[in-house]
């Protein structure tokens, strides 16, 4: 048996460990109060009878409180009580100093692993996850109710970005980029004035984009249909130069063309600075901004044209890549991409059907952009088509003074997690007990969630001023509150949620995607949107629930339950619980069951939500890409690709690796043929898991594969 200590390390079983913390206390009380050596041996048996392969420390201290308790050594039981508690006013007083000496060793893989966007070797990345461990060890012991910290440890719910919450840091916004270009910012106490150009126009955005990340946790995002306007002041400028300089001595035609010639080469040179500015700049928190584009071709928009062009060279510089220290052109993490359908490029005729065709050109090589539909949001949000705040966090519409709808200038405060699956364990197939639970438990995360509204509440403008002050999300005056910011819908505070399908399946013995297990599903869906708008009319604080991005969560819930309730066929035993409402990856689907299926449970989560279905070959694939992003246009609000692709980590190379003559992946431009050092798309399947080899084969292809 191995026994999982509180900071996560699994050791073996121990029994005289028991013998000697029993003894301790045995030594504290009356000889008639004293367990016996026959006593303490039946705790034991007991304790090693229950047959499990892992068991948390606190819990085989649990059972040894209620046996001393059945045996009436209730003395005995106190000092044990107390002995236990003693230790951990011990381990409270300082839970970092492992955590952190372990990060400069490179040795604590829990902060190693967490965020594949940070490199945790780097000084600047090691700085931000000290500040961090620091926050995390306050937040649990001083800044949080006991209870919810221990849901938190329990894994009843996760409490987010508790690395920030010692400060006054929300989660995620969008950027309201159109009233800080048109009306100038203010960066580091110098004027920053409105853009004359487009390329200086790019440089002031990717400036803001770093200023604005370094000073809240999660990511942002910018509609870039504002950028429009600055490349026709562009274009107005190179007109005025040219003619004023040789309307007299070149034909007009001649004059055009180079105006369209320079044109293009600030349109290129602009795109190029948000793309290299972005992934060179380095943010306070040890990462390139995490920040997310949104390609909105809006038809209403008076620079559409513009537009257009802008969004051609972001998706063909995208295309083509950045290049890594090898110089191989490799795809950058940030900034993320999402394109906007509407019926002029949905591919039915539309006038630009063509960036369409390019978008999902790019997707079949470059994983971004993802897709919006235009149609569907707008039956979701009032009639309105805005950006997820950084990648996936939707607002709730909301009006100004003028009865304008607004989202730009928006934020969310913070997001708690319900763990829906370890409820469904709990309450062992009783589907009162379930709900009753379910309930109980929301109750918790709202208190965890007003502890992130109650923390933000009296932070002044001066803490973050190109947030508050200085057009980010608003103008307000210095020393003045954010809390009007706080209240009346205007920023959001998520529910998130995991493993909707796993839930079913223990309380109806079924998969969500059945009949009865749909409307399962679409019931607890329907009651966690319920409960968020109970809250929102309860308090007028704009809750919302959110379809949890968090990958790292599916793991984490599924990893606490399998060690508290053991191995559950088909639940614990995967690894991972499945995110949100998704259909889980081993059922057989097709691509557009799927999204067809997951749209119901989009308008429901309207804090959050995206689908996505994964595609084999995509490079090869393109014409039924396409018809899945016409289907996505007439069927769900938000859907991505999941493309499968080679990659060499030697030298970066991402194309197809090739099988040589011995039978042996090798990558055609470095030559390394180290499988543990490269991703290989099976052609069968295209599926990409972990590497391994198959016993007794010596020429077994070194390829991650699923079937063999």
């Amino acid at each position: 048996m191995k026994i999982i200590k509180r900071d996560g390390r699994a050791v073996d079983y121990d029994r005289e460990k028991i013998v000697t913390a029993i003894e301790k206390a045995n030594k504290e009380v009356r000889p008639g109060q004293r367990a016996s050596k026959e006593q303490i041996k039946e705790v034991i048996h007991y304790i090693e009878e229950l047959n499990k392969k892992r068991m948390l420390v606190e819990d085989i201290q649990d059972i040894i409180e209620e046996k001393l308790m059945e045996l009436g050594k209730y003395e005995l039981a106190k000092k044990y009580i107390v002995y236990r508690y003693t230790r951990a006013l011990v381990r409270k007083q300082n839970t970092t100093d492992e955590s952190i000496l372990g990060l400069i060793k490179n040795q604590n893989h829990e902060l190693s692993t967490e965020n594949s966007n940070k490199n945790a070797v780097l000084a600047s990345t090691q700085r931000d996850y000290i500040a961090g461990e620091v926050s995390k060890d306050l937040t649990k012991r001083i800044l949080l109710p006991e209870k919810i910290s221990k849901a938190h440890e329990e894994g009843i719910l996760h409490f987010h970005d508790a690395d920030y919450f010692l400060q006054p840091i929300f989660n995620c916004c969008l950027i309201n980029i159109k009233d800080m270009l048109d009306n100038g910012t203010v960066m580091n106490g110098k004027l920053i004035e409105s853009p004359k150009s487009f390329q200086v126009a790019c440089t002031v955005t990717t400036q803001i984009i770093a200023a604005v990340a370094s000073n809240q946790y999660g990511g942002q995002s910018v509609d870039l249909k504002h950028l429009g306007k600055y490349l026709r002041k562009s274009k107005e400028k190179f007109q005025k130069e040219l003619q004023e300089a040789y309307a007299d001595k070149l034909p007009q035609d001649i004059i055009d063309n180079i105006v369209e010639q320079r044109l293009k080469a600030e349109l290129s040179a602009g795109v190029q600075t948000i793309q290299y500015q972005i992934n060179t700049l380095m943010t306070t928190n040890g990462q390139s901004p995490f920040v997310t584009l949104f390609l909105n071709l809006d038809e209403d928009n008076e620079y559409i044209e513009e537009n257009a062009m802008i969004i051609e060279e972001i998706l063909k510089q995208r295309y083509k890549g950045i290049k890594n220290e090898k110089g191989v052109y490799i795809t950058p993490a940030f900034p993320k991409l999402i394109y906007v359908l509407y019926e002029h490029n949905c591919l039915k005729g539309g006038k630009y059907d063509y960036l369409t065709k390019l978008a999902v050109k790019c997707s079949s090589k470059r994983l971004y952009p993802d897709y919006i539909s235009a149609k569907k949001m707008r039956e979701n949000y009032e009639g309105n088509v805005f950006s997820p705040m950084g990648c996936r966090s939707f607002l709730s519409p909301w009006k100004d003074e003028n009865g304008e709808y607004k989202f730009e200038g928006r934020f969310n405060q913070g997001v708690v997690s319900i763990n829906l699956p370890q409820i469904g364990i709990i309450a062992d197939g009783n589907e009162d007990k379930f709900w009753k639970l379910l309930d109980e438990r929301l109750e918790l995360c709202y208190e965890a969630l007003m502890c992130r509204h109650y923390a933000l509440l009296g932070t002044k403008t001066d803490t973050s001023p190109i947030h508050w002050k200085y057009g980010a999300i608003a103008r307000l005056q210095s020393g003045e509150t954010i809390d009007k910011l706080l209240k009346g819908g205007y920023s959001t505070l998520s529910l998130g949620y995991i493993g909707v399908y796993e839930t079913t399946k223990l309380v109806k013995g079924v998969s969500h995607t059945t009949e009865e297990g749909e409307k399962f599903a679409l019931k607890l869906m329907t009651h966690l949107r319920e409960k968020v708008n109970e809250w929102k009319k309860q308090t007028g604080i704009g809750f919302a629930l959110y379809g949890t991005p968090a990958e790292s969560l599916c793991y984490r819930f599924a990893r606490i339950d399998k060690e508290k309730f053991g191995s559950i066929k088909d639940i614990t035993d995967k690894g991972y619980y499945t995110n949100t409402y998704h259909v889980d990856v081993r059922e057989k689907i097709d691509a557009f069951a799927k999204l067809q299926f997951e749209s119901q449970f989009q308008n429901i989560s309207s804090g959050g939500a995206i689908s996505y279905v994964e595609i084999p070959n995509m490079r090869n694939n393109l014409k039924a890409l396409e018809e899945i992003v016409k289907f996505i246009y007439d069927n769900i609000q938000y859907a991505e690709f999941n493309t499968k692709s080679d990659y060499c980590h030697v030298c970066g190379f991402d194309g197809e690796i090739i099988i040589n003559d011995d039978n042996e992946w090798e990558c055609p431009q470095c030559g390394n043929k180290d499988h543990n050092k490269m991703n290989v798309t099976r052609r069968t399947c295209g599926y990409l898991g972990e590497n391994f080899w198959n016993e007794g084969k010596t020429k077994e292809i070194k390829a991650r594969v699923l079937h063999l």
